[in-house]
């Protein structure tokens, strides 16, 4: 489903904003991120195949703030929101009706950049962490992981731009335009409120009898 697929790619912004390691690369990453604990900014999306051809293209509005909250709101081509607010994930697709809702941890266990929310050293020594003037390139040393590689750049402290590719060669791009450090009344927006009429798809481990 392209909307479960896309809610695990945005969900690594949230993640990347956790990451520790001791390489002198990582550790200069880890101080950009350090450096960001909170963030409100437009997207622009585009998903290409492994030919290049453009198979996706959509633009919305994002938010974060540490630890693990995270508001996604696609809004075209077609709506879909998307709410972690530190312990659940909220999945809405307007068109279908339907929210799903995922333990965070069970959501990060289902996304291919999963290890990126751990803060010990053992995982991030799975990672090769490369950094080339403002951008920073962390590959799997699994060859059988899902993602073949994640890019970050940055414009001085501003995160620009986030692209991830996976084995397949498709390759998602994230541009980020207008960001700004959250308000008080952004706090809001990592509150999700199930709409009346919706169906509710409770994927949540701790809803399971």
């Amino acid at each position: 489903m392209m909307l479960t697929r896309i809610a695990l790619l945005a969900l690594s912004f949230p993640l990347l904003f956790t990451a520790q390691a001791s390489a002198d690369d990582a550790a200069s990453l880890k101080q950009k991120l350090s450096d960001l604990n909170s963030l409100k900014a437009q997207f622009s999306q585009t998903v290409t195949d492994i030919n290049g051809k453009v198979i996706q293209q959509g633009e919305g509005t994002f938010a974060l703030a540490v630890p693990n909250q995270f508001y996604w709101h696609l809004t075209s081509p077609d709506e879909s929101l998307i709410v972690a607010d530190g312990q659940d994930v909220w999945i809405y697709n307007p068109f279908a009706e339907e929210v799903s809702v995922l333990d965070l941890n069970q959501a990060i266990e289902a996304s291919p950049i999963a290890l990126l929310v751990h803060r010990d050293d053992y995982t991030w020594q799975q990672y090769q962490v490369t950094q080339a003037d403002n951008c920073y390139s962390i590959a799997p040393k699994d060859v059988d992981a899902g993602v073949a590689k994640v890019e970050v750049c940055f414009n001085a402290s501003s995160l620009q731009t986030m692209k991830l590719e996976d084995q397949q060669g498709n390759l998602s791009e994230f541009n980020l335009s207008e960001q700004a450090t959250l308000a008080d009344v952004d706090k809001s927006l990592f509150k999700f409120t199930v709409p009346e009429g919706v169906d509710i798809d409770d994927q949540r481990l701790k809803a399971v009898k």
